[in-house]
């Protein structure tokens, strides 16, 4: 009249809970390890952006800089593309002139510094040479 159920045995297919929760931890590892790989990708590729949206008006700033003879004031400001930008003009300094030396060309030094919209300041220091007034 009533069959006897078949009980469980080795031979019997299928995922114990244990081992699904095993399977579970390891794939929730997997994920959030993807996670924290994008996350910091989106953030170097924001960063590559703006860093070449810098690069692109830092061109722009120098393009429109007086030419090598216009520069008599030693220092200048602006603002151009929302960038605001402070160039200063020094004498070159380095241990390896003489500076009583008598040479067609004097050594200058150009500062550009230039503060974007992020707030963090780039500076490119420039040498540059100027024909001395004696010759």
């Amino acid at each position: 009249m009533f069959h006897p159920t078949l009980r469980p045995n080795s031979r019997s297919r299928g995922f114990t809970l244990v081992e699904a929760l095993v399977a579970l931890t390891v794939m929730v590892i997997l994920l959030s390890a993807i996670g924290g790989l994008s996350a910091s990708s989106f953030r170097a590729g924001g960063y590559v952006e703006r860093h070449v949206a810098d690069m692109e008006n830092v061109k722009q700033i120098l393009a429109g800089l007086p030419g090598r003879d216009q520069l008599a004031n030693p220092t200048q400001s602006g603002e151009t593309a929302g960038y605001r930008w402070r160039l200063d003009v020094r004498p070159f300094g380095a241990a390896f002139l003489a500076p009583g030396a008598q040479t067609p060309w004097r050594p200058e030094t150009i500062v550009l510094t230039i503060q974007g919209p992020s707030g963090a300041p780039l500076s490119f220091d420039i040498v540059r040479l100027v024909r001395t007034a004696g010759k």
